[in-house]
């Protein structure tokens, strides 16, 4: 036996003469080569899809979107009181109305005046869902309640707000026969509202699912204003300012103070909804930032769509891969395009209320011309970039950390290879894997890092384990 096929075993005294073991490490280490390989592929498609492809055109199509729109905001928009395409949203929910009130035994009777038509069903439903909080002020307990008349009651009347503590104080005051108003910065309840109301239902669950369907039921014939209105009447307010009720209930209830500020805001959203900005007013605001959202898409998907027809061969088109090129929806250039357009949008409406409101010297009129909707969907498509930034982040480290494992499976394949073609057996590895698996290797091991703290090695240079060894080498650990 030559000295290379018999190497002297100074741990254990014994000798190797066994069969090579390079092809199974090799092989081991192939299927952890293409393990890393289909997860470096894997990462490099997340960060492509992370990673918006925006050219100068792309920005430019979704500013050119966004100052449309913004246009079309400020002079078709603009304010409740000279709002065309507030008269569209108006009409469009007064035919919901008459809509709804069909489905709950409504008949037009041949009435030929719509405006007739619609306070006839307005009627029709006030009967159908009754509640005890209805007070306007005109010779009712709600002349009890400081400065509650038809123009305020919708929004200072807790339960006529469209949202979730709306819907809790209408719960509310429908089984105890009350009212809750928020007026000047307090919460007023007025006990038995209404002497003549009777919660429909046998039990608490069945008198649950009436109250909650008279709470919508009534929403819904206030939304074009009461039976009553002489011009375009009150609606319900606007979701994104009935929040300025909520803080101060809230408060009330857990007896905090209610700030001068929380007054103020209050005060504001009082005085816009005043002047016609309700519900109504807040769906033609979101008119625009739809038409802007819908303008941004089609746009990205038809310029995509056209490179794919002049570029792909007719005979290698398919629905599926053009879908998955022109498709608006989930990818990071079109989000980045909706985020320009939005912002655009806001930075021209914004900058027509700031100059208007100015120009007033009216908080309110500043108040009134800020779209809302667009400001809250462009907070949106901030978030949505944040969001995607660190997502990107935390792939690109992973990316990186696979590619120095790469690099280390790589070099030691090319090391097994080289020792494949010196070596015709396994005394090496043999040797190394009992050196690894014996006493003498784990002592040793403990005996440099005695020696090291003998020496005075600071403590982070000192490796106690094979993990501090081995994060190391992957650039864990300085």
């Amino acid at each position: 036996m030559s000295s290379v096929e018999r190497v002297p075993n100074l741990v254990c005294g014994r000798y190797y003469n066994h069969n090579s073991y390079i092809s199974l490490a090799l092989d081991d280490a192939l299927i952890e080569q293409e393990s890393l390989e289909a997860s470096i592929a894997e990462s490099i498609d997340t960060i492509r899809s992370l990673t918006p492809e925006c050219d100068a055109l792309d920005y430019a199509l979704a500013a050119s979107s966004g100052m449309l729109c913004g246009v079309i905001d400020i002079f078709h928009v603009g304010s409740p009181k000279d709002s065309v395409l507030g008269k569209v949203s108006d009409k469009w929910v007064a035919e919901r109305t008459k809509d709804f009130a069909k489905l709950c035994g409504w008949k037009q009777n041949g009435e030929d005046d719509a405006d007739k038509s619609l306070k006839s069903a307005i009627k029709h439903l006030e009967k159908k869902f009754k509640i005890p909080y209805d007070q306007t002020g005109r010779g009712e307990s709600g002349r009890l309640v400081f400065d509650l008349d038809p123009s305020n009651h919708h929004f200072k009347s807790l339960a006529h707000n469209p949202s979730i503590l709306g819907l809790f104080f209408s719960v509310l005051d429908q089984f105890s026969n009350t009212s809750h108003f928020v007026s000047e910065g307090q919460l007023i309840s007025l006990d038995n509202a209404d002497g003549k109301f009777e919660l429909q239902g046998h039990d608490v669950p069945s008198k649950l699912f009436c109250a909650t369907v008279n709470w919508i039921g009534h929403l819904i014939s206030d939304q074009s204003g009461s039976s009553g209105s002489k011009t375009r009447g009150m609606g319900i307010p606007s979701p994104l300012w009935t929040w300025t009720n909520d803080v101060i209930a809230i408060k009330s209830e857990l007896k905090i103070p209610v700030s001068a500020f929380d007054k103020s805001i209050n005060e504001l959203a009082l005085n816009i909804y005043k002047e016609g900005y309700d519900a109504r007013f807040q769906a033609a605001q979101a008119i625009p930032v739809f038409i802007n959202e819908l303008v941004t898409r089609l746009m990205y998907s038809i310029r995509r769509l056209s490179g794919y027809l002049i570029n792909t061969p007719a005979e290698a088109r398919s629905f599926k891969q053009m879908w998955s090129v022109c498709e608006p929806f989930s990818n990071a250039t079109v989000k980045r395009m909706l985020t320009v357009a939005h912002g655009t949008f806001c930075l021209l409406d914004i900058g027509d209320a700031a100059v208007r409101g100015v120009a007033s010297g009216n908080v309110a009129e500043f108040a009134m011309r800020v779209n809302v909707v667009g400001v809250g969907r462009f907070t949106v498509s901030v978030a949505g970039e944040f969001g995607q930034s660190y997502r990107l982040k935390d792939v690109e480290n992973e990316y990186a950390l696979l590619l120095q494992k790469k690099a280390i499976v790589d070099d030691y394949m090319d090391g097994l290879k080289m020792l494949a073609d010196v070596y015709d057996d396994s005394s090496l590895l043999s040797f190394v894997d009992d050196l690894q698996q014996s006493d003498a290797y784990k002592e040793a091991f403990d005996k440099t890092v005695r020696l090291s703290e003998k020496r005075g090695v600071d403590e982070s240079n000192i490796y106690r384990t094979k993990e501090d060894v081995d994060r190391y080498f992957k650039g864990g650990r300085s």
